[in-house]
């Protein structure tokens, strides 16, 4: 819900995302990627993310 939220500021509720290009969606995710989340411990997802990989591997 709360990520609902974050790309409700790049995209208005019910808009086609398909006029959007992949260029764009990407660089809309990189910068909720790397945006510092609260429930993460001010982490960002991408830092979780890697540090979850190095545990498994």
């Amino acid at each position: 819900e709360n990520t609902n939220g974050l790309l409700r500021q790049y995209f208005p509720k019910g808009i086609d995302l398909s006029v959007y290009s992949q260029a764009k969606l990407n660089a809309v995710a990189r910068r909720l990627n790397e945006r510092p989340r609260m429930t993460l411990n001010y982490e960002t997802p991408a830092e979780r993310f890697q540090k979850t990989i190095a545990s498994i591997g």
